[in-house]
């Protein structure tokens, strides 16, 4: 026990560059403000997020956020000023400007337009919300950004900042797409349906972007079937993702699996197998910013000193994510 307390406070005390997860709030920021204006471009804040008393489609009472009932509700005005503030404080994130206040007033602002109807929620709302809380936490402002520049004079000054954030968000996202998996146990997800799932989904005209009836030839489905079961097993799998870090950390213990994760950065298949996933997802489905707020969460898989390797081209070090701290869990150790 009292080994497992010391890994626990070594590994939340560890400390790392801000880039990455500066990098991180800049893609939150932008995801947020697309989430936001195209729902106002579209003049659809004033349908889905406003009450029926004052014009909106559905009658929503009061909201389902502390701060929508604190204002009245979801009225008019109420929608008519969250919405700009909502694209101002977006901006501000985005820009680094503000510090923790405003990554705390974002969250909530955020979420209180989001839940002025909650029956539309979507998982991307979360995913933007649980980040701009986990931001807020971790000060992600230090570098990249316009408080940079005003405290340090230096727009990327060299600041590191806790690493325990950037764990929680990797936790955040693979269990998103674990449990996301293992809520997919209708037939057509299976052997059983003949993993036809995607087929249906390019049937239903609700969400996607043009006529895919072209899908129902008999090459396009067996194309959909293999991504359906691909699509399948790989969210199932994605929690065991946390194997490969604990394994990278103790490279010293015995093991096939451990050598192997040891060798080869199964990470970048993971990443890889996603980002083809989220663009297929976006070139054919409107499902708000999901895969935008998903792939921008990849980018806490890999250590800042592992973001700029890849940024020059360079190959990650087989060693581990994160070499200086190899001997944090208990048995393992740099074997240099």
């Amino acid at each position: 026990m009292r080994r497992l307390w010391s890994a626990a406070v070594e590994l939340l005390g560890r400390r790392e560059p801000a880039d990455g997860l500066a990098l991180f709030r800049i893609a939150v920021g932008l995801c947020m403000l697309y989430s936001i204006g195209s729902m106002a471009a579209a003049g659809l804040d004033q349908v889905f997020w406003v009450d029926a008393a004052d014009g909106g489609m559905l009658e929503l009472r009061s909201g389902d956020h502390w701060l929508i009932r604190a204002l009245g509700g979801p009225r008019a005005p109420v929608i008519g000023a969250l919405v700009p503030l909502g694209l101002l404080l977006a901006l501000l994130v985005t820009v680094g400007a503000g510090g923790r206040v405003v990554l705390l007033i974002a969250g909530q602002v955020y979420q209180a337009i989001v839940r002025s109807d909650p029956t539309i929620i979507g998982g991307y709302d979360l995913l933007i919300g649980n980040a701009l809380w986990i931001l807020f936490l971790a000060g992600a402002t230090a570098t990249l950004s316009v408080d940079a520049r005003l405290r340090r004079g230096s727009w990327r000054p060299a600041v590191e900042i806790a690493a325990w954030p950037r764990y929680l968000l990797i936790l955040q996202i693979l269990a998103v797409y674990t449990t996301t998996g293992l809520s997919k146990l209708g037939v057509p997800w299976t052997p059983a349906g003949g993993f036809s799932a995607l087929y249906w989904v390019f049937q239903e005209p609700t969400w996607r972007r043009f006529d895919m009836g072209w899908t129902a030839a008999a090459p396009a489905v067996l194309v959909l079937q293999v991504a359906t079961a691909l699509t399948w097993i790989w969210e199932i799998s994605a929690i065991f993702l946390l194997l490969f870090y604990y394994y990278r950390a103790t490279p010293a213990r015995p093991g096939r699996l451990r050598a192997l994760c040891v060798r080869r950065d199964l990470r970048l298949g993971f990443v890889a197998i996603g980002v083809a996933l989220h663009l297929s997802i976006l070139l054919t489905l409107n499902v708000g910013p999901f895969s935008w707020i998903s792939v921008a969460y990849y980018l806490n898989l890999f250590h800042p000193d592992e973001l700029r390797a890849l940024a020059r081209r360079r190959p990650l070090r087989a060693g581990g994510e994160d070499p200086a701290h190899m001997d944090s869990i208990p048995g393992g150790r740099d074997p240099r």
